[in-house]
Formats: C-alpha cells, sequence, structure tokens
C-alpha cells in the first residue's frame, strides 16, 4: 500500500491590517477617481508622487468628500505641483534630527529620553511629513535585532522613557514589537513607554488582539500619542479601535500639526478637540508645521497660529485646548508659541 501523502500545513493567514495594508491606494488617479474628482481640478502632481510615494489606506479615503477637491482629508495626502517649488527656509532635516542621532536609529534630543525610530514604513503618507527625506535605509532601530539600540538605552541610566517613533512602530508585526520590548524589559532604569502612532486612526484594524496582548503585557505606563487633524478622521471603527486601547489601560494622547486648509479654522480645532475627546483622547500638542521641503503651501503664519489658539482657549475647556508649539533643533524641549 502506497501511504496517502499527509497534508500539508498552510502557511498562517495574514492578519487582516496587513491585508488592508497591502490593498491601500498608491496611485493618485485611482485616489482622484474613488472621490470623484480629475487631476485636472486639483493641481495633482505625478512628479510629486515619484518624489514622495502615495499611500493611503482604502478605510481613510471612504472618510473623504466625494467630489470635493478641498477636502481636508484629501488635501493631507494628494502630491501637489506645489510640493516641487524651492521654497526659502525649507530643508531636508527640518527639526534636527541628525544632529541628535545617538546611534543606529537612535536620536536623543531631551533630557532623560530616547527615541527610536523603529521603521520607515507608515499606512498613510502625509505629504506634510517632517521625516519625508529622512534616510530610512541607513537609521533603523530594528537593525541587528535591537541590539545597538537597547544597548544605548541599557548604558545610559538618565534614560526613563524611551518613545517609539518611525515611520509608524504600529507598521511592525507584534512579534517585532515584543522582541523590542523584551530586550528593554531589563533595562531597570526604564520608568515609560511611549509610542507615536498614526495607525489606529488611518488604520484602526491595527489594534488586534494580539495587539492588545502585547500592550498589556509590558511592564511599564504606555503613553499612546495618536495623530489625526481633523475631527472627520474619526468614525465608529476608530472610536472602537481607542476603546480596546484604553481597556490596556494605555494613556491616549493626540498631537496635531497646524495646516493650512485643514484645520486653520476655530471651528475645525475645536471639532477636533471635542471629537477626539469623545473617543477617549486628550489633545496634547498643536504643532506649528515643521519647515520640511516640499510642505511650504500648508505653512501657516505665526501669527494667524496665535490668534487662533487663543481664541481656542476662550471657546473650550482648558483640558480641551492643545499647546501650540514648534520644534526647534537644539532647544531642550519643544518651543512655546
Amino acid at each position: 500500500m502506497i501511504p496517502a501523502a499527509l497534508p500539508q500545513p498552510h502557511p498562517a493567514a495574514a492578519p487582516r491590517w496587513q491585508q488592508l495594508w497591502r490593498e491601500a491606494v498608491r496611485d493618485p488617479r485611482e485616489l482622484l477617481a474613488l472621490v470623484g474628482l480629475e487631476a485636472a481640478a486639483t493641481g495633482m502632481s505625478g512628479a510629486a508622487a515619484a518624489q514622495f510615494a502615495l499611500r493611503v489606506p482604502r478605510g481613510f479615503v471612504a472618510r473623504m468628500r466625494h467630489g470635493d477637491a478641498g477636502d481636508p482629508l484629501l488635501r493631507q495626502v494628494l502630491p501637489l505641483d506645489e510640493e516641487l517649488r524651492p521654497m526659502p527656509g525649507f530643508a531636508l532635516d527640518a527639526v534636527g534630527d541628525s544632529l541628535a542621532r545617538a546611534g543606529q536609529g537612535v536620536i536623543r534630543k531631551y533630557r532623560g529620553r530616547a527615541l527610536l525610530v523603529t521603521t520607515g514604513s507608515c499606512a498613510i503618507n502625509c505629504r506634510y511629513c517632517f521625516r519625508r527625506h529622512f534616510p530610512y535605509g541607513d537609521e533603523s532601530a530594528a537593525a541587528g535585532g535591537w541590539a545597538q539600540a537597547v544597548g544605548l538605552v541599557a548604558a545610559d541610566p538618565s534614560i526613563d522613557e524611551v518613545i517609539l517613533s518611525g515611520g509608524d512602530p504600529w507598521s511592525l508585526s507584534t512579534a517585532k514589537l515584543a522582541d523590542l520590548t523584551h530586550g528593554l524589559s531589563a533595562v531597570r532604569h526604564l520608568r515609560r513607554l511611549r509610542i507615536h502612532t498614526r495607525l489606529p486612526v488611518v488604520l484602526p484594524e491595527r489594534v488586534d488582539g494580539e495587539l492588545l496582548d502585547w500592550l498589556g503585557s509590558v511592564p511599564w505606563p504606555v503613553t499612546v500619542v495618536l495623530h489625526a487633524n481633523h475631527a472627520r478622521e474619526f468614525d465608529a471603527g476608530v472610536d472602537a479601535a481607542l476603546a480596546r486601547l484604553r481597556s490596556t489601560g494605555a494613556t491616549l494622547l493626540n498631537q496635531a500639526v497646524l495646516l493650512r486648509g485643514v484645520n486653520d479654522s476655530v471651528d475645525a480645532l475645536a471639532d477636533l478637540s471635542e471629537r477626539g475627546f469623545a473617543a477617549g483622547v486628550l489633545p496634547y500638542y498643536l504643532h506649528q508645521l515643521d519647515r520640511v521641503q516640499g510642505a511650504a503651501h500648508f505653512e501657516v503664519p505665526d501669527a494667524t497660529a496665535r490668534a487662533l489658539h487663543a481664541a481656542l482657549a476662550t471657546r473650550l475647556s482648558g483640558y480641551l485646548v492643545p499647546r501650540l508649539v514648534r520644534e526647534v533643533a537644539g532647544d531642550p524641549g519643544k518651543r512655546p508659541l
């Protein structure tokens, strides 16, 4: 008798969030077709997309207003001709990351904190991103299985907080994140973990059971700093993802960037704070634009920013008013405006 061949195990299916990530819109013309617009009506630029690729999850596209070329969500991701105009004062390294490099993918700017550039990947490519020109290929803390980054943190007892940034750290698999926190767990002087991520907003499916189990297992208090710029970035799926995050005991904060044509009105900023707080997120920072090359068309003058912030403070309870700040290379902290 010839024995029957044993069935071969199927490889584990990718998590749903990874499948949705792979299905993200990458062609600007497809994006415009999905929202009922033509390239000629928007100033869309294929050359700008070639310089800094378009990537946007379809769930985020679904929150855009059909037929509205000025939609604040569309404006954040659509590559435009304006990005290619050279502007004085706008640089490749807008916030001095290269000067603050402490090791492979490790940035030290502020006392007591070490920022790990975990990856160059994001689920969404925001056109104003201050690291849009960052050399991620050479500067990932994940290189060598996190060994150098963990070693640098362990060797400096003044570091009591590690910040995971990128790219977006939650674009990494949960297993890879767990490898990092397992290594950091032996560092006795580490007291806090902070994670900067846009994924729960743009791809809420990322907040799955495996991620929640990992968050619940780490030995430090966790602060998750989200990034939403407009109230319509929140929907029922985002609300549910944030509720799941809060169930782990994580503190949720939001930082936004003041962007011309996106949220540069008192109404838009107030709606953002109130909508985020309704989802369990406390406003944290309102950043003036980092002056990165290609983002000048988003800039709001400082005088306008101060006036908007002052008006916001008269309209909302104090805990709903984010701090208006700018990051300046060499400063010991964010500079209040």
